[in-house]
Formats: structure tokens, C-alpha cells, sequence
């Protein structure tokens, strides 16, 4: 039997990047699954975000989605239903419920089929603060207890462990990172969640986001299966909708989280606080509810994988546009920025809301007329991530070969804490070579600005 050998790579500071410079051209949620335009988060560290507000753009990126409701559960009603108990396991009603998409399951199987043949599977999981183990720790969160299962039902093999969550992001920052912190150690399964931190107040940025996330990993060299998972706060608020139905379109395998719980939730065999210790985050009975759900899915796949043949999900035609199929970012392990004042300090290895290497700026007063210009930026959608303060953050400028595009005001006051927050900038009609200016106003009083990265495709 092989030793195993769980590589825990956790985020980005592990990940090494090759580019050069900046030239890349290579809560108030509704019951009904939507989430509000102002959505608020009071828990203390919660992972609803905005990721910025609305900003200039003069291409156009937006594509028609016929988006489903899966708040219809009718699919499940020929399943009966049961009282549920924590200790005694999900119940049947439970797992039709969750099953939202049983799928294209070609991939999974043959992947499967390499595991029990004893080769070396690396199994990845890419989300925001559920992903990353919010309320749960690295023990005790889904994707340990997921791997936890292969390991245990592929004993000769050599599982790695691949669990990229970032707490406070999006689809968006999802689709410009997963390049570096997944696709890199070539995955053969990624989970994907990201439905309680994709709102509707960047409705088609993020439908475009999650579709392109979803390509980018299907057509990666690893050839990896995908299964998508559906989150939801307490008060039901979720994206899954428009995942579901950008998913379904490729026949991805998609996991209902949401739909299983709020239903045992409806019929009061539990309540929420049984699984939740916030208006978000499962704690760890929530996540190893969201493990034997996952888990009974991944089961059935592997007892029918020698069964299990065919074409794969036809990825051939873009539920969107595709707008960011070759998305990545700039930061200070592969890009420089010029500040000719010295007020921005370029820092390669500090950790700023899980991002490692930042531009910073902290100042009593006067930023002294601090510019961050990045040059020679190849692209056509330029964004930047860029930390939102609690009671310190100033406004941003954001100058596009010298036009300003939008300001940013970076400031969270009374917040749960900062964290690194996106905006998209603009978008031409074909990529070119651009200048990028940030520059945060004078505040009167003591500021501080982190610049992750600009996010371009």
C-alpha cells in the first residue's frame, strides 16, 4: 500500500508564481433564494459580499440567462419523508432534495476508477469562508471530511488535499485566482461553492464569473471533474439559482446544501442554530451534514463507476459570453507598481484577507499625493481588489490611461472586519495595453489601504 500524501495547501502562500511583469497577455435575504441589493453582515466575519459596486464599463459583457427556481421542490415529493435527527444521518428526503442535478458523471467515474487502481488523485475545493472552514476549523470542515472519504475508500491510493477557500470572496475573485491556487496542482476533482458570497448586486457580473470559473476548470490540462455545490443563509438567501442554471446547461453535478436543510429546518426537526452558530457559516454539525450529503452522492458514482460510460458535459458553446476565459491576477509576486512619493511599500510575503503580497499605504492625514500606476497592463476587463477598512479606509480614485473610471470609497465603518474587496474597473471592446492609476483621497485623519492586485482578463 502507498503511503498517502496529503498536501494541505491552503490559499495562495504556498503557490509560486512565474510572471514577470505587468504585460500578461498570455442580510437581507429573502425566503425565496435571492439576496438583496444591500445585503448587510453582522456576524462578526461573515461571507456575504458585494465585491464593489457598480463601475464604468464600455464593452458589452452581459448574456441572456434563463434562470431557473429551484425553490420548486417538487422534483423530490415521490420520496417520503421522515422525522430527521442530527445523530442518525441524512435522510432520503434529504438526499433527493439535495440532489438538484445528478449530472454528467463520466469524469467522476473515471476518475474513481483511477483511485481504486492505487494512482495519485488530487482533490480540490475552491469557495469562500464555508471552503476555507469558517465555524468548522481545518478538521472539521466539509472538504477535510469529504477527503477524508476518499482516503478512506481508496485506501491504495494517494490522495492530495487541495482546499482553496477565501473568506469574503465571490465568483468573480474565484475566477481570476483559480488559475494560481487550483488549476496549477492540476486537480482531478473540484467542488465549487460559492452561493452565499455571489449577490445580485453584481447579478451579471457574477453570472458571467461563475460560468467562466466553471469552464476555466473543466477545460484545465487536468481534465477535472467538477461538482457544484448550493449554500444558503438562514433566512434562505442564495445564488444557487443562477448557478444551478448555468450548471444544469453543462450538466455539472450540483449539490443542494440549501435545499436539504431549509426543508428539515420548515418541518422542525431541527433548527438552524443546530447547525449554524451565525446567520451563515455551518458550524461542525452543519458541515458534516454537508459531508454525508456530498458524500452520498459520491458513493452512489462509485458503486456504479464500472457501469458509467460515454461522452462527457459538452462544454463546446458558453452558457455566457465567456468574458473571462484567460482571467488572472497581478500582484506583487508577478507584477510591479511604481509610487513615486515612497508611500506605497510593496510587501511580497504579508497576509491581507488571505491574500499574500500587497501594495500598502498608512498615513496620518496626507497620502502626500500617492499614485500606485501600474503599467503595460494587457487587457481587455480590468478589476482591482483592494482592502476594505473598518473606520480607516480612505476613497480610491482609479484612473485607465489617465481617465478616471470610478472612486471607491474603502472604508467599512462599525464592520465585523476588513477583508479584500473587488471592483470591476472597466471593460473595452478589445483587449489592449493600458496605464491603471490608484489614488486614495486625503482623509483628514489616519488611513490605511491595502492593493492586492489588479484582476484583468
Amino acid at each position: 500500500m502507498k503511503m498517502k500524501k496529503i498536501a494541505a495547501l491552503i490559499l495562495s502562500a504556498s503557490l509560486m508564481l512565474t510572471f514577470a511583469a505587468c504585460d500578461n497577455s498570455g442580510g437581507n435575504g429573502s425566503a425565496d433564494g435571492t439576496v438583496s441589493e444591500n445585503q448587510s453582515d453582522n456576524n462578526g466575519g461573515a461571507d456575504v459580499n458585494t465585491e464593489g459596486g457598480n463601475t464604468p464599463a464600455t464593452a458589452d459583457n452581459s448574456a441572456e440567462l434563463s434562470v431557473k427556481d429551484t425553490n420548486d421542490t417538487s422534483y423530490a415529493d415521490g420520496v417520503e419523508d421522515t422525522e430527521y435527527v442530527i445523530s442518525d444521518g441524512i435522510t432520503d428526503k434529504m438526499v433527493a432534495l439535495s440532489e438538484l442535478n445528478v449530472g454528467n458523471q463520466v469524469r467522476l467515474a473515471e476518475m474513481m476508477k483511477r483511485a481504486e487502481a492505487g494512482e495519485e488523485i488530487t482533490v480540490a475545493y475552491i469557495g469562500g469562508s464555508i471552503t476555507q472552514g469558517t465555524s468548522a476549523g481545518d478538521d472539521g470542515c466539509y472538504a477535510r471530511l469529504v477527503t477524508n472519504w476518499f482516503e478512506s475508500t481508496f485506501p491504495d491510493a494517494t490522495i492530495n488535499y487541495l482546499r482553496a477557500g477565501i473568506g469574503a470572496t465571490g465568483s468573480y475573485i474565484g475566477v481570476h485566482r483559480v488559475d494560481r491556487d487550483v488549476l496549477s496542482q492540476s486537480p482531478d476533482i473540484v467542488f465549487v461553492e460559492f452561493s452565499v458570497n455571489d449577490t445580485t448586486e453584481n447579478t451579471q457580473r457574477n453570472i458571467n464569473s461563475y460560468d467562466s470559473l466553471l469552464r476555466k476548470i473543466w477545460n484545465a490540462e487536468s481534465k477535472p471533474a467538477i461538482v457544484c455545490i448550493g449554500m444558503t443563509q438562514d433566512s434562505g438567501a442564495s445564488f444557487q439559482n443562477q448557478h444551478y442554471s448555468i450548471a444544469v446547461q453543462y450538466d455539472l453535478p450540483f449539490i443542494s446544501y440549501r435545499n436539504a436543510i431549509l426543508h428539515v429546518i420548515k418541518q422542525g426537526y431541527i433548527t438552524w442554530k443546530d447547525i449554524s452558530d451565525d446567520n451563515i457559516h455551518p458550524n461542525t454539525a452543519g458541515h458534516k451534514v454537508l459531508t454525508e450529503i456530498i458524500t452520498h452522492y459520491l458513493e452512489k458514482v462509485n458503486e456504479n463507476k464500472d457501469s458509467i460510460s460515454g461522452s462527457e458535459s459538452d462544454f463546446s458553446t458558453p452558457v455566457t459570453k465567456d468574458v473571462y476565459a484567460d482571467a488572472t491576477l497581478l500582484t506583487p509576486a508577478n507584477c510591479e507598481a511604481i509610487d513615486e512619493t515612497g508611500t506605497f511599500v510593496t510587501n511580497k510575503e504579508g497576509v491581507f484577507g488571505n491574500f499574500t503580497g500587497y501594495w500598502q499605504a498608512r498615513v496620518n492625514g496626507s497620502f502626500n499625493g500617492a499614485r500606485l500606476v501600474f503599467e503595460n497592463v494587457e487587457a481587455k476587463n480590468i478589476g482591482l481588489l483592494y482592502s476594505e477598512v473598518v473606520d480607516k479606509g480612505p476613497q480610491l480614485e482609479v484612473y485607465v490611461d489617465g481617465e478616471l473610471m470610478t472612486t471607491i470609497d474603502a472604508n467599512f465603518p462599525g464592520g465585523w472586519g476588513s477583508y479584500t474587496e473587488a471592483a470591476e474597473i472597466v471593460s473595452f471592446a478589445e483587449s489592449g495595453t493600458h496605464t491603471v492609476e490608484i489614488v486614495p483621497l486625503d482623509t483628514g485623519s489616519s488611513s490605511i489601504i491595502y492593493i492586492t492586485g489588479l484582476a484583468i482578463s
